[in-house]
Order: structure tokens, then C-alpha cells, then sequence
């Protein structure tokens, strides 16, 4: 599933060289790194890696969106899905166990702003509602990366965010909220100190941001 995408060059698939380098370097650090062709393979492994009645909350991502994933972990019953639960909590009265729920699932799935070849993963968000769950609160991690977010090392995968990500996050933003994103909160995972915790599903094709 390839998305459109305005001309950047942050928005070309990385060749296969490149990302066989990020999956080595991630793999040394400790992470799980499959390459898989597409968004269709990566929805099927999903369903595999995840057992049924696990408790899952997805983080905001154009890539689980549109590959369907977010759709099947929080619709299909399968799952404990934390984030239709929490959207009908009192965000007033419960922000508290809203956050327990978001940031301490069996699973937590999502994406990454950037990838490096170096073997680092880096997210951005504006609230930070996937970033606890991501750094090691969750028991386990799933990233679905598009290959586009393959770069070179941290000061790339920054610019990466900054030139690129940003301004579609925010055009999502506004059509979606009818307000703007902003680059809150950062997270970089250099390594995954326990093994077997966080798996990175890395694509062949573009999806997402």
C-alpha cells in the first residue's frame, strides 16, 4: 500500500541495502526486525505476533490507519482494546487510569517518525500518549515502518521530522482537530535492553508519514 506523497527527500523508499544496514544495526541492539514486503504482510504478521485477549492500545499513526492494522486490533474483537475504551472513559474524572490503561498494555503497536541505519528509532508526538508504553512500560513494542523513514543517522532522522512529518501531522491536525500538531515530545530508542520486547516490522514500501 503506497501512499501519495509530496516530493521530499525524505518521502523516497530507502533500497534494499539500506534497509538490510538498519535492520542489522537494530538487530544488534536488541530489537526484532523482520522485513516484510507491504502493509498487507505486515497486517497478517500482526495478527500472528499478538495473541487473542492480549490488552493492546495503538498509537496514533498514519501507517496503522491506512494499512488497516488500527482497525483490526481496535474493531475486531479479537483483543482488549485500550483505545475505545479509553475514549469512553471522563477524561475529567479519569485521566489518571486512562493513562495506566495507555501506557502499561500487554502490546502496544504503533510507528516511528524515523529509522537509522545506525540502529535507532525515533518517534515524535504532540501529546506523548504512546511515548511511556514505547519506552518500556508496555510488556511489548510493535513498530510498522514504512521504508521511507530509513535515514542515515539521528541528526537526519531529526530533519526527517522537522522538514517533513511536521507539516503533514499538521495538515492532519487541522482537518481532523481544526487545530495544529506540534512537535512536543520526542523519544529515541538506541537499543531494547530485553530481549524479545520489541519487534520492528520494517516494509519494503512507503506508508504513512
Amino acid at each position: 500500500m503506497t501512499t501519495s506523497m509530496p516530493a521530499s527527500p525524505f518521502a523516497d523508499p530507502a533500497p534494499a541495502q539500506r534497509l538490510e544496514r538498519a535492520a542489522a544495526a537494530l538487530t544488534e541492539h536488541g530489537f526484532a526486525v523482520e522485513i516484510l514486503d507491504d502493509a498487507t504482510a505486515a497486517r497478517t504478521r500482526i495478527k500472528e505476533l499478538i495473541p487473542d485477549g492480549a490488552s493492546v492500545f495503538t498509537g496514533a499513526s498514519e501507517t496503522l490507519r491506512l494499512s488497516g492494522i488500527e482497525e483490526d486490533i481496535n474493531t475486531s474483537g479479537r483483543y482488549d482494546a485500550i483505545k475505545p475504551r479509553g475514549l469512553a472513559m471522563d477524561r475529567t474524572t479519569q485521566l489518571g487510569e486512562i493513562w495506566r490503561l495507555m501506557s502499561t498494555p500487554d502490546v502496544i503497536v504503533g510507528s516511528v517518525a524515523a529509522v537509522t541505519e545506525t540502529g535507532s528509532l525515533v518517534v515524535a508526538s504532540a501529546s506523548g500518549s504512546q511515548l511511556p508504553g514505547y519506552a518500556g512500560a508496555a510488556a511489548r513494542a510493535i513498530w510498522i515502518v514504512g521504508a521511507q523513514k530509513v535515514v542515515s543517522d539521528l541528526p537526519t532522522a531529526l530533519r526527517r521530522i522537522e522538514n517533513h512529518c511536521l507539516p503533514l501531522e499538521n495538515d492532519r491536525a487541522m482537518k481532523a482537530y481544526g487545530r495544529p500538531s506540534a512537535l512536543n515530545r520526542l523519544l529515541i530508542l538506541n537499543a531494547e535492553p530485553h530481549p524479545g520486547r520489541g519487534t520492528v516490522l520494517l516494509l519494503r514500501e512507503t506508508i504513512g508519514f
